[in-house]
């Protein structure tokens, strides 16, 4: 499970030295669209992240979640509340709860090549696919 873990967090910093340093205001409106993980390094089910006007919903890999979500497109801002969770037990929750982590620090986003990437400021921190 370290391995998994490691492994993530890992793809997580390779992402994120790839990134771009200056990302666009201006996004593409992302409203009612359904992505999953694209870099899902762990053996469990593939997280995935359901955008609506005023929340989010999905599946972090175990548990379903959701959370008040601020979205604008006119600026790009992503920004949740906290996130709540089913509880159900899993084998790598540790995975799921770093998932849910990187989600409550995202305060941007971006559309690139038909991936929805999530950011800390300038810093990649997940990315997402159709």
């Amino acid at each position: 499970m370290k391995n998994i873990i490691l492994a993530l967090f890992a793809v997580i910093t390779l992402i994120s030295c790839g990134s771009k340093a200056g990302l666009s205001s201006k996004q593409e409106v992302v409203t009612n669209t359904k992505w999953i993980l694209a870099d899902n390094v762990s053996g469990s089910k593939v997280p995935t992240l359901n955008i609506e006007t005023k929340r989010i919903s999905g599946n972090g890999g175990c548990n379903n979640f959701f959370a008040e979500a601020m979205v604008n497109a006119s600026n790009g801002t992503f920004v949740i509340g906290n996130v709540g969770a089913t509880k159900m037990a899993c084998n790598d929750l540790k995975t799921e709860q770093n998932f849910f982590n990187l989600l409550e620090q995202a305060n941007k986003y971006a559309v690139k090549d038909g991936f929805l990437e999530l950011y800390k400021d300038n810093l990649l921190l997940l990315r997402f696919k159709k």
